[in-house]
């Protein structure tokens, strides 16, 4: 069983199905806890800003991307808690979860930057080849 589970989620339908997987994975576990991280990509923030002249519109915008993930964990009944990090989303992820001593990291098998993964590789793989802990990746 699982016990500290940490999910990359930016919103997009692979990541809600993550979130699914992750709730399965804790289970009925009164133990487990569910890092939710959310990743601000540098190229990402700086449109942010110019499409939005208020920082608390921004931030708002980004938590709307994770309502539907923590409705779902809220509803299951599992602690959690969410994580907002800055940089670039495969190196943050895997530098969060090998500081943080997780039992499994889940991610949807692509994100919102379906041009990134064509290009440079998904992010789900660099998770997967550099993370400490075991990594599912969801379709």
């Amino acid at each position: 069983m699982f016990n500290k589970i940490l999910l990359a989620s930016d919103g997009s339908e692979h990541a809600i199905r993550a979130a699914e997987k992750a709730l399965l994975l804790a289970g009925n576990n009164p133990n487990a806890s569910i890092d939710i991280v959310y990743v601000v990509d540098g190229d990402k923030s700086k449109a942010d800003v110019l499409h939005n002249w208020n920082s608390i519109d921004i931030d708002q915008k980004r938590k709307e991307k994770l309502t539907f993930t923590e409705q779902k964990v809220k509803r299951a009944g599992v602690d959690y808690q969410i994580k907002v990090i800055h940089g670039e989303p495969g190196p943050s992820i895997v530098k969060y979860a090998n500081q943080n001593d997780f039992d499994v990291c889940v991610i949807g098998s692509r994100g919102l930057n379906s041009l990134q993964e064509m290009v440079l590789g998904s992010v789900s793989h660099k998770v997967a080849k550099r993370a400490n802990c075991p990594v599912l990746i969801v379709k």
